[in-house]
């Protein structure tokens, strides 16, 4: 992998692909296969990777917003998009763009009938969202009926799937909860169907029920953090590749005397001579204050530099006194071969947040395309 020259978010689409083909591997081939690419493809690049994900043969996208879905279209993507938290201010943009809802509440189903009625559309595709237990967002099972009869009475809609979301899908202790999650969707998806007169395209698995409860794949299944390297279990995260290296440089290294303090309020004091690095990345590129005063540290020449003191704005100081560096090496903050799971652990967190924290002024480099 090359060198950088400034704080860099490199991105392998060789790492997607074998992700990709991984998760694939785990479903029966006529299952259809969506990847989640909301959150910036989950702080990666969404545009490139909802293109690699098309041209890899995915079926469907889902974002969380509107805003996403059209910043995908505007991209030239042409799959089935699903804005999985869609908001009635932007019901115009979503149709505009050809983006189909996820429809959670009543309220948001008789929003989304008069918008779409409004604008004269016919058969619209819509997704209805059943609560199961994560306690979100949902249908329960008193509200199928009304739904059935919304739709049926509404020739602007047409529901061609429902869906739910397992709550504890990767945690073992969980498996009495997440089949009766699966039990109880099954039975509200049967009931939906058999109102409607029709099926549905039904979908519950995320990428640690892809793994554990293959059995519940139905016609679809749901892939986010998967495809972006990290399974929530180790056995998994073995198989997979973070597509993800945060990579930067040392800008400039000190010599602290004993006694002396590093960074702001002074949450570093040296009890004997330290040698300091600053790095020019901080808490507004994605690196929280959480992961200072040695709880974090980056890797430099294969050795791990805590971070020392508070994060700053724009930049961390790490402790280098046992490395042999010079201003202009790389420091690795994850990646090749320290996962961001492992990152954010240091700081009591998890592969998500630090991922989708990256900020966008990272510059990002694809490879491998």
């Amino acid at each position: 992998m090359s060198k950088v020259g400034e704080t860099t978010l490199i991105l392998d689409l060789a790492a997607l692909e074998h992700n990709y083909s991984y998760l694939r591997s785990k479903i029966k081939p006529e299952t259809k296969f969506l990847g989640v690419v909301k959150a910036f493809a989950y702080g990666s690049d969404m545009v490139t990777i909802a293109t690699e994900l098309e041209q890899l043969g995915a079926d469907y996208l889902a974002v969380a917003y509107v805003s996403e879905g059209v910043l995908l279209r505007k991209a030239g993507i042409q799959l089935p998009i699903l804005v999985l938290h869609p908001l009635a201010s932007n019901f115009d943009d979503l149709m505009a763009y050809q983006l189909e809802p996820s429809l959670y509440s009543r309220n948001i189903l008789n929003q989304f009938i008069e918008a779409a009625k409004a604008k004269k559309q016919t058969g619209y595709p819509v997704h209805i969202k059943f609560n199961t237990g994560l306690n979100r967002l949902g249908f329960a099972e008193d509200d199928v009926d009304f739904v059935a009869e919304e739709s049926k009475h509404s020739e602007c809609i047409k529901i061609v799937s429902c869906f739910s979301h397992l709550a504890a899908s990767e945690d073992k202790n969980e498996r009495n909860f997440s089949l009766n999650q699966i039990n109880c969707f099954k039975h509200l998806s049967d009931m939906l169907m058999d109102k409607l007169g029709y099926l549905l395209m039904r979908h519950m698995l995320n990428t640690s029920g892809i793994i554990n409860y293959p059995e519940a794949q139905f016609e679809m299944v749901r892939s986010g953090i998967g495809l972006y390297g990290y399974g929530n279990q180790a056995e998994v995260d073995a198989e997979l590749r973070p597509i993800a290296t945060l990579k930067t440089i040392i800008s400039q290294i000190h010599h602290i005397d004993a006694n002396e303090s590093v960074g702001y309020n002074r949450a570093f004091t040296s009890n004997q001579p330290v040698k300091s690095a600053t790095l020019p990345i901080g808490h507004a590129d994605g690196i929280g204050r959480q992961y200072g005063k040695g709880k974090g540290y980056v890797t430099i020449k294969n050795k791990k530099a805590p971070i020392l003191g508070n994060v700053c704005m724009d930049m961390i100081m790490v402790d280098v006194t046992e490395i042999d560096c010079k201003e202009g090496d790389e420091a690795i903050v994850f990646g090749s071969g320290k996962s961001a799971e492992k990152f954010a652990a240091t700081a009591s967190t998890i592969s998500y947040e630090i991922l989708t924290a990256i900020s966008q002024r990272v510059k990002r480099v694809v490879i491998n395309k």
